[in-house]
């Protein structure tokens, strides 16, 4: 092996270190196993939860050394598993994914201890670049944000979905009129 060769492997270890566990914690299944496949190929060694209750489980009995952690779970806040893992262990690198910029949220979980948030729907890049980045730097400004218009249907779709796709009271939660609202859900999503 080349000196050259062994500097950049060196250097591609120091990304993620000799502690390369990640534990994902997100309750969209398909999200979930993309996410988790595209940073096993990257080099972590990956554990999975889909809910709150397993999240802290696993924390508990392995605290990873990285965490990406959605905020909404189906069974409670993400900020439980925040605690958990700083309980077991104050080094952990951990990002917080939320599926619209909720920022007093996103806030909280940054002083229990996440070191960056992602908005919904983040790519496998942006996890990486936000998991490996050193103390001091500054993430890139992504090349393309969402539009205003995306963000407004994220959010809709999100509601949508918390109310168990009921019409009526998605509506009622947006303050939005009904037929208004259908209208949005039965077009596509803009860019």
């Amino acid at each position: 092996m080349t000196e050259q060769s062994h500097e950049t492997l060196t250097a591609g270890e120091h990304d993620i270190g000799p502690d390369a566990s990640l534990l994902i914690v997100d309750d969209d299944g398909p999200f979930l196993r993309r996410l988790a496949r595209a940073m096993e190929t990257r080099g972590f060694q990956v554990e999975t939860a889909e809910s709150v209750a397993e999240g802290v489980a696993k924390s508990k009995s392995h605290p990873p050394k990285y965490a990406v952690v959605d905020l909404r779970l189906g069974d409670g806040n993400g900020l439980d598993v925040i605690e958990a893992i700083r309980q077991r262990r104050d080094d952990t690198r951990i990002i917080v994914l939320t599926g619209y910029g909720n920022i007093a949220t996103a806030v909280t979980a940054v002083k229990l201890g996440a070191v960056d948030y992602l908005a919904k729907p983040a790519d496998a890049d942006d996890v990486f670049a936000a998991l490996t980045q050193r103390p001091g730097e500054k993430a890139e400004l992504p090349e393309n944000p969402m539009s205003a218009d995306r963000v407004r249907w994220e959010h809709i779709q999100r509601v949508y979905e918390m109310c168990e796709r009921n019409v009526s009271e998605t509506a009622r939660r947006l303050n939005m009129h009904r037929r208004t609202l259908q209208r949005i859900l039965a077009k596509r999503a803009p860019k």
